[in-house]
């Protein structure tokens, strides 16, 4: 269980975001935020060259911290700590010894979102965060405003897989920050592959402008 433990990305993670970078090169993406932890650098490295981007990084977006758990394999964690794993995973408000809840997670991984929204960032096109399994899972839980019950439903997140959001206004009529301050989140995809559907934020004639979210 890493949590925040800083480690690299294998060969084979490697390989997988070479895969992901093959399919996401055509994608309108614009800006690259990434987790400082280095496997998630290392993912947004390759995915950011096959864009022809620079990427940045913001701590906000790491892994959650799990505390004495960190290091421990899931049965030494099982033998130590006897229920509790069953008991985090489904209680977002609850933390590993030492750790953080998902709430906690998902507060400091939305503030991203929020600050985002209140530049030009999406003038250049979608926005991809690089981040980890659980802080995406909870993000996407609370941009979708998702009752904290129910974190639980984005989990399985698997490696090089994303979370599709595209935000749209509620009050069309405003003009500036002001249009996507009070924007709503709808989930386009969870758990996309290489085989994804079409590109987030894209505009359609029928549905007005969007702003696109990519995590993972």
């Amino acid at each position: 269980m890493q949590g925040q433990m800083d480690t690299p990305l294998s060969e084979n993670g490697l390989a997988e975001a070479r895969s992901a970078a093959v399919e996401l090169a055509s994608w309108p993406i614009g800006t690259i935020i990434s987790s400082d932890l280095e496997r998630a650098m290392d993912t947004a490295g390759v995915l950011a060259e096959a864009l022809g981007l620079e990427f940045g990084t913001d701590r906000r977006l790491r892994e959650t911290d799990l505390g004495e758990w960190s290091g421990k394999g899931h049965s030494e964690v099982d033998s130590l700590f006897p229920g509790q794993r069953s008991h985090w995973r489904l209680n977002p408000t609850w933390a590993p010894p030492g750790g953080e809840t998902r709430l906690e997670v998902s507060e400091r991984a939305a503030a991203v979102v929020t600050d985002l929204m209140s530049t030009t960032a999406w003038d250049a096109g979608s926005v991809m965060l690089v981040a980890h399994g659980g802080t995406i899972g909870a993000l996407t839980s609370r941009l979708l405003d998702v009752p904290v019950s129910h974190y639980p439903m984005f989990g399985g997140l698997g490696n090089t897989r994303w979370s599709q959001l595209v935000a749209r206004p509620t009050e069309p009529d405003a003009t500036g920050p002001e249009l996507w301050a009070s924007a709503r989140w709808f989930l386009e995809g969870w758990n996309v592959g290489v085989a994804a559907p079409p590109p987030v934020g894209v505009s359609n004639t029928d549905e007005g402008d969007g702003r696109g979210v990519g995590a993972r």
